[in-house]
């Protein structure tokens, strides 16, 4: 399966990765690859939980540009 997720650096330069169709599926690591790794990690992890509790898999989102 394959899944976007959002990618960026908090503070203190540690690299964030949110999978957004997946509800709490966040992770981190100290550099970018390390974060891509730990977020396939926690996806495999979501999706067993979810599964196991009879919850759809994933959510609907969508990217919607704002203008300020």
């Amino acid at each position: 399966m394959k899944f976007h997720v959002t990618v960026h650096r908090d503070e203190d330069g540690v690299w964030i990765v949110e999978c957004p169709v997946i509800p709490g599926c966040v992770s981190q690591g100290q550099t970018k690859n390390q974060a891509l790794d730990n977020i396939r990690e926690a996806i495999a992890l979501c999706l067993e939980v979810r599964a196991e509790k009879g919850m759809p898999l994933t959510i609907e989102t969508q990217q919607i540009e704002v203008t300020v």
